[in-house]
């Protein structure tokens, strides 16, 4: 027996470190080597930090993160583990501990491109995209080849609204990583910004053959199509797009406008309303389900889902406007066209976008 136990835990050290992606296995070789305890060979903040990966891996968060804690109370400059614990935090939604780890494995190690792109994420996702670039900039520096970091800040520009800047970036991940479905979808959407349908169907395409339970792509061709006027196309990828994903609500919400387009009003009405269903805060789909009530002439409910809409997001022109045509059609001359006076100081020409979709005075 005093010749099996080195072994054992020689063979421990293997699985724990993660040698595989047997999660279990991760999980039950770190916990024999801290029964353990320290001894020469046998890092117990290390161990710590293998089996917090191990529960990550599993999905257990909660043991995930009292893992990660546990390493760094024993080993305070752990860089590594507060960049992991950040990440572990990130996935339950606590952005503000996430973004004080990823700080404090920046402080500790400044050249860890990893601990940059993380809390480039966390400034993202808090909005704050200019933080969120800069940190990309410094992945980048560090790593050169980092085609994670270049497809990142692609869309941090993407959401500014920089889409060169953005299609460069996801040019230069397609080029490090030819594979990476994800920035072929990316770049998709950046093209479909700039209202290049045709790039973008053709950059959707690929992603879709690259992975072909890509929900989104299907979605966003789907998009793409429906701005190109083929409907019947765009209503094929978005049902994909909910046959691989059945809760994906904006699937569900941009069909119904494809319906809308094609006067299918109440198909229209039954996909926004599947959408609302699965997001009630999906200000979108309260409009879309609005514009089909509109084109029925029921403007009761038309009014209501605009309100809806308009409670979600007060700088969402289009439902704005849309409630003040349609308090108009009602008769309520003097509210309608302070609605649509104020959805024009949102955007100016927000009743040439309304008269495509059959909404005007």
């Amino acid at each position: 027996m005093a010749v099996a136990q080195p072994a054992r835990a020689d063979s421990d050290r293997v699985l724990c470190i993660g040698a595989s992606a047997n999660f279990d296995g991760q999980v039950a070789a770190c916990t024999r080597l801290i029964e353990l305890g320290q001894r020469p060979g046998n890092n117990l903040a290390v161990v710590y930090f293998d089996r917090g990966n191990g529960y990550r891996g599993k999905g257990d968060l909660d043991h995930a993160i009292a893992d990660y804690s546990q390493a760094i109370t024993i080993d305070p400059k752990y860089a590594h583990a507060y960049n992991n614990r950040g990440n572990a935090y990130a996935a339950t939604g606590d952005h503000d501990r996430a973004m004080a780890d990823f700080n404090q494995a920046i402080a500790l190690n400044p050249q860890d491109a990893h601990a940059y792109d993380n809390r480039g994420n966390g400034y993202a996702v808090n909005g704050d995209l200019d933080h969120a670039i800069a940190d990309y900039d410094r992945v980048i520096a560090l790593d050169p080849r980092n085609a994670h970091a270049y497809n990142n800040r692609g869309n941090a520009f993407t959401i500014k609204g920089d889409l060169d800047h953005a299609v460069a970036d996801f040019d230069q991940a397609i080029v490090l990583e030819p594979k990476d479905a994800s920035a072929h979808n990316n770049r998709g959407n950046a093209y479909s910004k700039k209202g290049d349908f045709d790039r973008a169907v053709a950059d959707f395409s690929e992603a879709i053959s690259l992975d072909p339970k890509l929900a989104t792509a299907y979605s966003n061709r789907g998009l793409a199509y429906a701005n190109k006027g083929v409907y019947d196309s765009a209503i094929a990828d978005f049902d994909q797009a909910i046959a691989i994903n059945p809760s994906f609500a904006h699937a569900y919400s941009d069909r119904g406008g494809v319906y809308n387009a094609k006067g299918d009003f109440d198909r229209a009405i039954a996909d926004a309303s599947r959408a609302i269903a699965l997001d009630p805060k999906f200000a979108w789909a309260y409009n879309n389900r609005a514009v089909a009530y509109f084109a029925k002439g029921d403007f009761d409910h038309a009014i209501a889902d605009f309100s809806d809409a308009i409670a979600l997001d007060p700088k969402f022109a289009s439902p704005l406007y849309g409630r003040g045509v349609a308090k108009i059609k009602k008769g309520d001359i003097g509210a309608g066209d302070a609605d649509i006076a104020a959805a024009k100081t949102i955007q100016a020409d927000i009743a040439n976008s309304m008269v495509k979709i059959g909404v005007s005075p």
